[in-house]
C-alpha cells in the first residue's frame, strides 16, 4: 500500500488576536451559512420573490439553527447535566452543537418564517433553503474535521485518520466519517440543484425537501454505524441517538416525495 494510514494533525485555531481566538470552526460555520444564503439568494431571484424576504429568511434560518443546535446538544447528550446547570446552556464558546438539533430549530424558525413573512407555505420554504443548506453542512463537517472530532471506528483502511489534536484520541486510524458526510452533504446539493433548474421540481411542492430529508438522513443513519459514539450512554443502546433523531426525518421524506408525486404541479393547479 501506498499508504496505512494519514496523518492528521491540524490544528483547530486558526489565529489568535489578542484574547480573540479564531477557530476553523467557527470560520466554517460562518463560510457555510454564507454560501447558504447566496443559493437560496440566487433562487429567490429566479422566481422574482421580494428581496426582503430573503434578509428575513437569513435571520431567521440562523438564529434557528444555532440555537437549535445548541439546544439539541446539552438535551439529546446531557441533559443530566445541563439541566442542572442551565447558565451554561449559553456557553457556545465551550462547544457542543448537535446537527439534529439544528435541524429541530430552523424548523420552528421556519414556521415562523412562513408565519411572518411569506405565507406561502411550510414545505414551500425548505424546497428552496434545503439547497443552500446542504452545502452549509459540507462546510461545517469540514469544521469536524479541522477540529478533529466526531469520527468513526478503528480503521485498516489505507485512508484512515490518526487525529493526533483529539485530547481524547487513542493514536489509532479511524474512519474519517467527516469526510463520508461532506461527500453526502455535496451529492445532496447536487442532486437538488439539479431538480430545482432541471426539472423545476420546486413546483412538485415536497420534493426537493424531501429527497434532501432521505439523502441525508439515511446516509447520517448507516453511518452512525462506523461512528464512535458521543456520550458513554448510547454504548448500551441498539441504536444510537443520532440513528434515533434520524428516523423520523428519513420517513417524513420518504412521504413528502410520495405525496408529490400524487398531487398536481403548482403551476397546474388553478
Amino acid at each position: 500500500m501506498i499508504l496505512d494510514y494519514i496523518t492528521w494533525a491540524v490544528e483547530p485555531e486558526l489565529f489568535k488576536l489578542g484574547p480573540l481566538s479564531v477557530r476553523w470552526y467557527g470560520l466554517l460555520w460562518a463560510v457555510g451559512i454564507w454560501l447558504a444564503l447566496m443559493i437560496v439568494q440566487k433562487l429567490y431571484k429566479n422566481e422574482n420573490l421580494p428581496e426582503n424576504w430573503l434578509d428575513k429568511l437569513f435571520v431567521y434560518a440562523v438564529l434557528g439553527t444555532i440555537i437549535g443546535a445548541r439546544i439539541g446538544h446539552c438535551l439529546f447528550y446531557d441533559p443530566e447535566y445541563y439541566l442542572a446547570n442551565p447558565i451554561e446552556i449559553l456557553y457556545i464558546w465551550h462547544g457542543g452543537l448537535a446537527s439534529h438539533g439544528g435541524a429541530f430549530g430552523i424548523m420552528a424558525a421556519m414556521y415562523l418564517y412562513n408565519k411572518n413573512v411569506t405565507k406561502k407555505g411550510y414545505i414551500w420554504t425548505f424546497d428552496r433553503l434545503v439547497i443552500g443548506v446542504a452545502i452549509a453542512g459540507a462546510s461545517i463537517r469540514l469544521g469536524n474535521l479541522m477540529n478533529s472530532e466526531i469520527y468513526g471506528d478503528v480503521t485498516t483502511m489505507p485512508w484512515g485518520f490518526i487525529f493526533v489534536n483529539d485530547p481524547h484520541g487513542d493514536g489509532l486510524p479511524h474512519h474519517p466519517t467527516q469526510i463520508y458526510e461532506i461527500l453526502y452533504c455535496l451529492v445532496a446539493f447536487a442532486l437538488t440543484w439539479w431538480l430545482y433548474w432541471k426539472k423545476q421540481a420546486y413546483k412538485r411542492t415536497g420534493l426537493i425537501f424531501g429527497t434532501f430529508l432521505i439523502i441525508v438522513f439515511l446516509t447520517r443513519f448507516l453511518l452512525e454505524f462506523i461512528k464512535l459514539n458521543q456520550e458513554e450512554f448510547e454504548a448500551s443502546m441498539i441504536l444510537n441517538m443520532g440513528q434515533i433523531l434520524s428516523l423520523p426525518f428519513i420517513i417524513w421524506g420518504i412521504w413528502l416525495v410520495y405525496r408529490s408525486f400524487k398531487s398536481k404541479p403548482v403551476s397546474e393547479l388553478k
